[in-house]
């Protein structure tokens, strides 16, 4: 193999001469063909055969020296103007073969800079960046994916291995067999909203704009929790304005005020509030879902679209920290606004602001 790649490297530097010998030698032969006559037709000289071979040599000679010192000069070019930027190009491509998306060019300076190879440079180092964000969340989505499944399967094992008691009472069997429905549930809905963010994400699914009743979407989404609010006696506010049409998708929106309804219920304490209005602009229909609930810190609500952040450990097990991450690509595809306001001990407040044509 090295064998054959030395041979190759000599055939072309034997190439490259042959090239520079055949470019050197036409200009030079003509030039000193036009020489020897005008000099011959100025100055009255005879040519003979002798003085025309010591010419015929001479030029030779010359085209020779030329083309070798040519192709040396090319040499030395090439090695630092393309040579040099490429081999630091490929071992930088080989570098992130390996899996190392930390590498990155440095631009080329000096004398030898080629903006060309300085494009390529930096639209390198910029996908370089962009590997490494996807490989970090890769990374992450896989370990969150991993911890958030264990959960389920962990409590589903341990309902499980109780069920096998013998002489095991009823009530005792009915409880643990819920426990293993729960586990299921959990991972099914898991299961569930990653499939839908996937899709949304990588755009498999597009929004199918209808003109319906936004108000009694708001209503019928609301009422799907009416057991929980009469268990924990929760006060439910709602103040919405009758008639509100709007021109959008209206299965993902109900994705939207589901998320939003049992984020705000699952938050609030027995006996607290939970509002949702609807407001209107000329242009814009105004969502407003407020609870009072445990409220949380700005460090937490800078990340609570994120996939799998869960800000509040206590409800660890009541969620997977998917919906909201929903909800905001949702809103995002549908060229809306979400904004979330909170203060820790008294509460949140999301609000959605979408387009009404």
């Amino acid at each position: 193999m090295k064998h054959e790649k030395r041979i190759k490297k000599y055939l072309k530097v034997v190439n490259r001469y042959a090239l520079f010998f055949l470019v050197v030698a036409f200009p030079i032969t003509c030039c000193m063909i036009l020489f020897i006559r005008i000099m011959s037709g100025n100055m009255g000289l005879s040519l003979n055969s002798e003085n025309l071979n010591a010419a015929a040599k001479l030029t030779f000679v010359n085209v020779l020296v030329l083309s070798v010192l040519f192709a040396g000069i090319d040499m030395i070019r090439r090695k630092i103007t393309v040579d040099r930027p490429v081999r630091r190009i490929t071992e930088a491509a080989e570098q992130m073969m390996q899996g190392d998306f930390s590498v990155r060019i440095e631009p080329i300076k000096g004398v030898a800079a080629n903006e060309s190879f300085n494009e390529i440079i930096r639209c390198f180092n910029q996908m370089a960046t962009e590997l490494s964000g996807v490989e970090t969340l890769r990374t992450d989505f896989v370990a969150n994916v991993s911890h958030e499944m264990k959960t389920p399967l962990a409590v589903m094992q341990n309902f499980g291995t109780l069920l096998q008691t013998p002489d095991l009472s009823e009530e005792k069997r009915m409880e643990y067999a819920k426990g293993v429905t729960d586990g299921a549930r959990r991972l099914a809905n898991m299961m569930t909203n990653m499939l839908k963010l996937n899709r949304l994400e990588n755009q498999q699914i597009y929004p199918k704009a209808t003109k319906y009743d936004l108000s009694e979407q708001l209503c019928e989404c609301l009422l799907q929790f009416e057991d929980v609010w009469e268990r924990r006696k929760i006060e439910i506010d709602t103040e919405l304005e009758d008639g509100i049409m709007v021109t959008a998708d209206q299965e993902l929106l109900t994705l939207v005020w589901n998320n939003l309804l049992s984020n705000a219920f699952k938050f609030t304490e027995n006996g607290g509030t939970v509002s949702l209005k609807l407001t209107t602009t000329e242009q814009y229909a105004v969502v407003t879902v407020a609870d009072t609930g445990c409220g949380m810190s700005p460090e937490v609500g800078a990340h609570i679209f994120d996939k799998f952040y869960q800000g509040d450990t206590s409800h660890a097990t009541e969620g997977n920290g998917l919906g909201l991450a929903l909800v905001k690509r949702v809103i995002d595809i549908m060229q809306g606004e979400i904004r979330v306001d909170s203060v820790p001990g008294k509460g949140t407040v999301f609000s959605v602001v979408i387009r009404r044509e």
